[in-house]
Order: C-alpha cells, then sequence, then structure tokens
C-alpha cells in the first residue's frame, strides 16, 4: 500500500508540474532556459506546497481525532482553522506592518485556544453519542467563522479575509511558501509521538494506567496541531476536511496504530490535495478553481458517506 501511494504521489508531482496555463514539455526543459525557471519559481514551489499542506494536514487530524476519540472532527472545521484566521485578522487590524513571522505566531496561539476549547467542550459529551461531537465541532468552527466574517465586515476587510478562508495554491511562488517546511518538520516531530497519541485514543484512564504522561501528551498534540494549521492557513487558506475524510480511510485500511498508519495517511492527504488541485486547474481551464472548493465539495460527499457507514455498522 505505501509502495503504491508513493508512486501515484511521484506521478501527480510529475503531472502537476506540466499542468498549467503556460504549455510546457520534456523537450523545452532542456532547450528552454525560461522552462527550467517557471518549475523553480513557480511550478516546482506550488506542487511542493500542495504535498507539504496535505500531507501535514492529515497527519494533525488524524492526531485530532485520538486526541478527542472521536473518528468525525478534524481541526480545520473544528474551530482550529477559524481560530487560526482569527490570529491573522487580529494582526492585521492592530499590526498592519506586521512581519508573516509575528503573523505566525499569533494566528498559531489564537489556534491553540480555540482547540483547547473545542477539547474542553468535547470532554463533557457523552461518550455514547460519537455523532454529537462532530455536530458541536461543526457548530463551534461556524461560530468562530462568523465571528471572523463579522469583524473583518466591519473593518471592511472581507475580501482580505476570504483570501485566508479558501485555500488556493495559484499564489505560491518562490519565496513565499518556505513557512510550510516548518510545518513539515513539525508534522515529522508528531510521528516520533505516534505510540502516545495512539495510547491516548484509548481515553484518560487506561493511558494513565500505561504510565503516559496524559496532561503532557494532550499539550503535545494540541501544539503540533496548532502549529501546522496556522502556518498552512497563513500560507494558502483553509483547506477543509482533508484531515477529517483521509485519517478515516487509511484507519480502515491500516487500522488505529499511528506508528504504521501515519506515514500512509500523510501520502494519501498529499495525493488527494495535489489530485484536487491538478482537477482544479484544467476543470475550467485556463482559469483556476481554488483546490479548497474542490476538496470541499468530494469532501463533504466522502463525509456523509463515513456517516452512513458508522451508522450501518452500528446498527
Amino acid at each position: 500500500m505505501a509502495l503504491t501511494l508513493a508512486c501515484f504521489l511521484a506521478l501527480l508531482s510529475i503531472a502537476s508540474l506540466f499542468v498549467g496555463v503556460i504549455d510546457l514539455s520534456w523537450s523545452t526543459l532542456w532547450t528552454d532556459p525560461e522552462a527550467l525557471e517557471l518549475i523553480a519559481v513557480s511550478r516546482g514551489p506550488r506542487t511542493i506546497a500542495v504535498v507539504i499542506s496535505g500531507g501535514a494536514l492529515a497527519v494533525s487530524g488524524a492526531i485530532m481525532q485520538m486526541l478527542v476519540r472521536n473518528r468525525f472532527v478534524e481541526p480545520i472545521t473544528a474551530g482550529t482553522g477559524q481560530g487560526a484566521a482569527l490570529g491573522i485578522l487580529i494582526a492585521t487590524l492592530f499590526a498592519p506592518t506586521a512581519s508573516v513571522f509575528v503573523k505566525m505566531i499569533l494566528a498559531s496561539l489564537t489556534a491553540l485556544a480555540a482547540g483547547a476549547g473545542f477539547l474542553a467542550i468535547v470532554h463533557r459529551l457523552p461518550p455514547t453519542q460519537p455523532l454529537l461531537v462532530a455536530l458541536v465541532g461543526l457548530i463551534y468552527g461556524g461560530i468562530l467563522g462568523a465571528a471572523v466574517i463579522f469583524v473583518a465586515y466591519q473593518a471592511d476587510l472581507l475580501q482580505y479575509v476570504e483570501v485566508w478562508m479558501n485555500g488556493e495554491f495559484s499564489g505560491v511562488l518562490q519565496g513565499r511558501y518556505e513557512l510550510l517546511w516548518l510545518v513539515a518538520f513539525v508534522a515529522a516531530l508528531a510521528y516520533l509521538a505516534a505510540d502516545q497519541f495512539t495510547i491516548i485514543g484509548m481515553g484518560r484512564t487506561a493511558s494513565v494506567n500505561l504510565g503516559l504522561n496524559y496532561a503532557q501528551t494532550m499539550v503535545l498534540g494540541l501544539l503540533a496541531i496548532s502549529i501546522v494549521t496556522a502556518l498552512t492557513v497563513v500560507t494558502v487558506g483553509l483547506i477543509p476536511f482533508v484531515g477529517l475524510v483521509v485519517p478515516n480511510i487509511t484507519a480502515r485500511l491500516a487500522g488505529d496504530n499511528l506508528r504504521r498508519s501515519l506515514p500512509l495517511t500523510a501520502m494519501t492527504g498529499a495525493a488527494l490535495v495535489l489530485l484536487f488541485d491538478i482537477l482544479g486547474r484544467v476543470i475550467r481551464y485556463p482559469y483556476e478553481i481554488p483546490v479548497g472548493t474542490v476538496f470541499g465539495v468530494v469532501g463533504a460527499v466522502l463525509f456523509l458517506w463515513l456517516l452512513n457507514g458508522s451508522n450501518r455498522h452500528v446498527s
């Protein structure tokens, strides 16, 4: 499965380099210096950004599902993504000349606060109704998103906020995506704690009995989720459903052991986001449909399928 995913991702990455408004072929790569410049400045960074964003968002979704012990939540739709957007908006309002690094720090802090708030709410819900967690997550994220839009409307920044609320990669160029390497680094560090996240998915009592520092692992998971979400929103915007449907698909194929499933989750997330990014470029060629829109439509259908499959299994 891993080899198949790796080959599929490699083929999609190569295809991504040659799909766009400017015609590009293998022959021109060796004869036209401008073709190499196009790869280095635009197509290459875009492909790298898509792969890192898709893989990291899928990994953060899998970790969040373990933290809340529910398969129907993800950071982007459960408040963390909206919290990151709120942080960017606050930085724009009160420090418009702030650097990207400052916006990143503030977005990470607000995403962390939003994620902690969601966990606090979830732990008060009855464990016998898992679908209630997904519903509360959607409502919670919707309330935060509405607050962001309201503040942006009052400050005449609606058009600015739309850039962060709908993920797309058309603006990714050399020099404007390098923050995503930090996202990849955080996701790789999170993999080192994969066993702890697997144990925490068994619940607080079982985790403590097995000798796990429950509070420390929860904080570590929240930090990883917040940083990945914030940096992704700062760089490319919100891409919904990646952290929801991808971990569910890989869990059904590879089980709940994150040490084994996280690499598959990362490759699947990267491949799907890259596939839908390519589709967004060709559906209305030469215009582009944001990948957040394409994945939002397909992800919603997959989410309904997962809910239906879960209900059939329970009954």
